[in-house]
């Protein structure tokens, strides 16, 4: 059943975040998964306004999505994030 990683980023240092950006997306690609939204325009509809970068990615299952963020690949990318960022990610299984 496909799973769902779910992010909310609020980046903090722009220029050294760009090392991970340019790294995250071929350790997602390399263990399956596909960006569905990265960081586009947002509108909030309900609660407090969310100014974070938000970004959906779909795995084959949540077991998939887990490997993927344990992977030394993505483990050398979010090292890159640290100090830039501040960051939310959940995986929700799907329906």
């Amino acid at each position: 059943m496909s799973a769902y990683v779910i992010a909310s980023i609020d980046i903090t240092d722009p220029e050294t975040y760009k090392g991970y950006s340019e790294r995250a997306p071929a350790t997602i690609e390399k263990y399956g998964g596909r960006y569905l939204a990265r960081g586009g325009e947002t509108a909030t509809l309900e609660g407090e306004e969310n100014t974070a970068r938000n970004v959906v990615i779909e795995f084959e299952s949540v077991e998939a999505a887990k490997t993927w963020y344990d992977s030394p690949e993505y483990r050398e990318a979010k090292s890159r994030r640290e100090g830039a960022a501040v960051a939310s990610v959940v995986v929700l299984e799907g329906v």
